[in-house]
């Protein structure tokens, strides 16, 4: 007797086998079902997970810090605690020639709560002064247009890009409000590009709510001077600018009369260490999905084995006849483990399209048409395929050493057994 995929006799006898006790059959069939879901959704569902979390850093320099002075809380060099100071020009200009290893170094300045007017229309918002370069660390969605280049600092233009949401409210029904005037404290601005978020988080307020003009123009505008309210930095490729830090906030520091250790006066934001967070969590968040995954996938080949312990107990009689009547060893073997294989097959394939399904709903319900990146809740076919296959692998394992007892039964014994 030999099986073969072909051999309907076979089919007919694995499935009748596995009917004759269907209550069994199906909790050891949904053990299986069960484990290749709970893997096959939870590899997917921290892979879903993680883009999500990274969703917040697209359009960012993820190799990026920015430094906002703060009051000083300690006193130092006949200074009082509490001391108010704000870094300037220089400071920029210092961390350029100081930090070799920065690829940009951009001042930044805003002012809050600005009423934005266009005829009877108004919008109240942020004003942005920035530099080209501010696109090298916070890359915006430009819509339309163009953002502020180098042309616009030299001159002081009065020109500005505008975020969407400002744009829908100014401008009702027009697509592109390119050319356009803006109002802004007085002063009227030429609409040169219409601008908005990449990234859920705001290093610098929300670009879909803010007008960036040229920082020249804002320094001339409010009276700035060479004051800076905001500083932002990213380092080269190859550098990590986590150990940058510290060395830059000392030589502002030692500029500005700071004590070294006075870690209230300035507030420092590490996009980098946030970023090397999120990888680290989710390199725990996969280990723990494959432990939970494979203690379920556990459970089910362990279930595996006991029904094929069970199945040769009731057919020892069954598989007396057979070896007296002919059968080889080999053909007990492949008998008993074929049964077993079909069950792993068939429950796998189930649990795999169920976590599919499952991953397909979670991936529509997580990516609006307005999400800035996608997040991916989905198995690809190689993962789901290898699940299935390990299962099958550990399955035919389990039931490796019920079919070796089956071969091993003696057809006198077997047939005295009762």
């Amino acid at each position: 007797m030999k099986l073969t995929i072909f051999d309907l006799e076979n089919w007919k006898e694995i499935g009748a086998t596995l009917m004759r006790n269907k209550t069994r059959t199906f909790l050891t069939g949904f053990g299986i079902f069960w484990g290749v879901a709970m893997l096959a959704m939870l590899t997917g569902g921290a892979r879903g997970g993680e883009d999500m979390l990274k969703r917040n850093f697209a359009g960012f320099a993820t190799n990026t810090a920015g430094m906002v002075a703060n009051r000083t809380s300690m006193p130092y060099k006949g200074y009082q605690k509490g001391r108010t100071w704000m870094m300037d020009l220089t400071d920029v200009e210092l961390l350029k020639e100081s930090f070799p290893e920065l690829e940009a170094v951009v001042p930044s300045f805003q002012s809050w709560g600005k009423s934005i007017k266009h005829g009877k229309h108004s919008f109240s918002g942020q004003i942005i002064g920035a530099e080209p370069d501010y696109t090298k660390i916070l890359q915006p969605n430009l819509y339309h247009g163009r953002f502020v280049n180098e042309a616009d600092m030299v001159g002081e233009r009065r020109v500005a890009v505008i975020g969407k949401k400002v744009a829908a409210q100014l401008f009702p029904g027009v697509e592109a409000p390119l050319g356009q005037l803006v109002e802004v404290g007085g002063t009227a601005y030429s609409i040169i590009g219409i601008a908005g978020d990449k990234s859920e988080i705001q290093l610098n307020g929300s670009m879909d709510e803010a007008v960036v003009i040229p920082s020249s123009t804002f320094r001339r505008v409010n009276g700035y001077g060479d004051k800076v309210d905001f500083i932002m930095m990213t380092a080269r490729p190859s550098v990590n600018i986590s150990e940058l830090v510290p060395k830059m906030q000392s030589v502002v520091y030692r500029r500005h009369s700071i004590h070294p250790d006075d870690k209230g006066a300035m507030w420092v934001i590490n996009i980098a260490d946030m970023f090397e967070q999120v990888e680290t969590l989710f390199t725990g968040v996969d280990l723990l999905a494959w432990f939970i995954g494979l203690s379920t996938l556990l459970a089910g080949i362990i279930g595996i084995g006991n029904i094929m312990w069970v199945i040769v107990k009731e057919r020892t009689q069954e598989i007396g006849i057979r070896r007296a009547i002919g059968a080889k060893p080999r053909d007990i073997i492949v008998q008993v483990l074929s049964e077993g294989i079909v069950l792993t097959v068939v429950a796998g394939l189930a649990g795999v399209c169920f976590a599919t399904i499952v991953l397909a709903v979670a991936h529509h319900l997580t990516n609006p048409p307005d999400a800035v990146s996608e997040a991916h809740f989905q198995m690809s076919f190689t993962t789901a395929m290898a699940i299935l296959a390990i299962f099958i692998i550990l399955g035919s394992l389990a039931g490796l050493i019920p079919s070796i007892k089956a071969m091993r039964i003696k057809p006198v014994e077997a047939l005295n057994d009762k």
